[in-house]
């Protein structure tokens, strides 16, 4: 798959843009001049960042290393799982540079006092290894995927409901879809929600004690509101994400969104431009246009949107609707803030919050990062691979291998190491190929990757009603 997946850098000197209201931090993807810019930008505190860069960037390659067996990793043994605002006690850091250490919070959601050394320190050594974007946009991904995995007789069903995990005991032995169809297999992989999974898919009665207790007491990281924009006009600038911080705030931000309160606004707005990303993918936008991205979090349960649990048809709620339009408004004026006049340009709006994510993602409280990556959530006290179920392994955001598109790929490779018996991972790292290229067929004539993702049966579907249309009469 790796020739097949082009990826384009976003600007080496200032992949991120943070901009706070009196002061602009430009992040470069280099750990030598990441820690240089944030010695220049903060030169009375130069000890106390050297020593959080080097713990950060020493866990992150003791990280790796620990795919080795007995390979010494001292740094990894003390700070991992130590929660991150120790870290920054260590450096004995200002309320200033801690901000500007702690922008990455918002790709994992959680504070400094409720999230690993290890999260921050992978986060950023992914960063700093480049910064790049897939040529044709994110869903090239799964459509690699998914012609590797049909290209070796795999299939993939698009718009097949999991009703529940058929076991036989405590053995997993297939699915059952919500159409009553039946499918045997010998394993069992949930990348669902590990909730859900727990107690919707397969039923309290199958776990362990300390599953079912583990479950429920286990914290959800807080949600994302996303703005999606299309203007007619083309942006200029640096190919950058922006980060507009109101603050330096670090644990304040997330109390605030703790206690259900968005404040007078959103506590930092995150502004990504696709189309600046990838130019010239006509799937994003007509030629002359801009399409970008604003996203912010929001506190967790549908309260602060003027909901009950039971949300219901909550989209022609007026609260909701009011709460959505105010946080929309609200982003649009902080991308605004960086980017200049948009608004009358807007073509193309639509918001996504946590109760869509709900929706269409079935995963609880709207999150995208699953279970927050707190020192009582992380590693081994987060859910494994292998479960006690014979047969039913786990994978996704919600297990031990982590969130975001390298930690649940990752995680994947981990998982079906452990099935075989075999260092999958380390393997890759060593460049071992786990399919030959030539077996994977070339791209058909307009190859077009969402439709590629709905897989075989879907897709011969479409086309057969496609043919149909085109031959009925005028």
């Amino acid at each position: 798959m790796g020739d097949r997946v082009r990826f384009r850098p976003l600007d080496p000197d200032g992949f991120d843009t943070l901009r706070f209201p009196d002061f602009t931090f430009r992040v470069p993807a280099d750990w030598e001049a990441y820690e240089q810019r944030l010695v220049d930008a903060f030169p009375g505190e130069r000890a106390g960042l050297e020593r959080c860069v080097e713990v950060l960037r020493a866990v992150a390659s003791e990280a790796r290393t620990r795919l080795i067996p007995g390979a010494d990793t001292p740094t990894f043994d003390r700070w991992a799982f130590q929660p991150l605002s120790a870290l920054f006690d260590h450096g004995e850091l200002s309320d200033r540079p801690r901000a500007v250490l702690d922008h990455w919070s918002g790709l994992y959601a959680g504070p400094p006092s409720e999230t690993t050394v290890m999260m921050h320190a992978g986060l950023i050594d992914h960063y700093m290894r480049g910064a790049a974007y897939p040529e044709g946009g994110g869903q090239m991904l799964p459509a690699r995927l998914i012609q590797v995995i049909e290209a070796h007789g795999g299939e993939i069903r698009c718009l097949s409901a999991v009703e529940r995990i058929d076991l036989d005991g405590r053995r997993a032995v297939g699915i059952t879809l919500e159409d009553g169809t039946s499918i045997s297999a010998p394993i069992v992989i949930s990348n669902a929600d590990h909730r859900r999974t727990v107690f919707d898919l397969v039923g309290s009665e199958a776990w362990d004690p300390a599953t079912i207790e583990w479950t429920r007491r286990a914290r959800m990281t807080l949600g994302l509101v996303c703005v999606y924009l299309v203007v007619d006009i083309e942006l200029a600038g640096p190919n950058t994400n922006y980060f507009v911080f109101p603050t330096y705030e670090t644990e304040g931000l997330y109390a605030g969104l703790d206690r259900g309160e968005f404040g007078d606004g959103p506590p930092f707005a995150y502004v990504a431009m696709a189309s600046r990303k990838d130019p010239g993918n006509a799937a994003l936008c007509p030629p002359g246009h801009t399409n970008l991205q604003i996203m912010t979090l929001a506190p967790r349960g549908h309260a602060a949107w003027g909901l009950g649990e039971d949300a219901g048809p909550y989209r022609r709620d007026d609260t909701y609707r009011q709460r959505k339009a105010e946080i929309t408004d609200a982003l649009v004026d902080a991308a605004e803030s960086v980017l200049g006049p948009i608004r009358e340009h807007i073509v193309h709006l639509e918001t996504a919050t946590p109760l869509s994510h709900e929706r269409y993602t079935r995963s609880t409280g709207g999150t995208s990062y699953g279970y927050e990556h707190s020192p009582g959530q992380s590693g081994e006290h987060r859910p494994q691979h292998r479960t006690e179920i014979e047969g039913l392994w786990l994978v996704g955001a919600n297990t031990a291998s982590g969130h975001g598109i390298a930690g649940t790929m990752a995680g994947g490779v981990n998982c079906a190491g452990e099935i075989l018996d075999r260092p999958l991972l380390i393997e890759m790292f060593l460049g071992t190929r786990l399919a030959e290229p030539d077996a994977i067929p070339a791209d058909p004539a307009g190859f077009d990757p969402l439709e590629w993702s709905r897989g075989a049966r879907l897709r011969a579907v479409r086309n057969q009603r496609a043919a149909q249309r085109h031959r009925a009469p005028a």
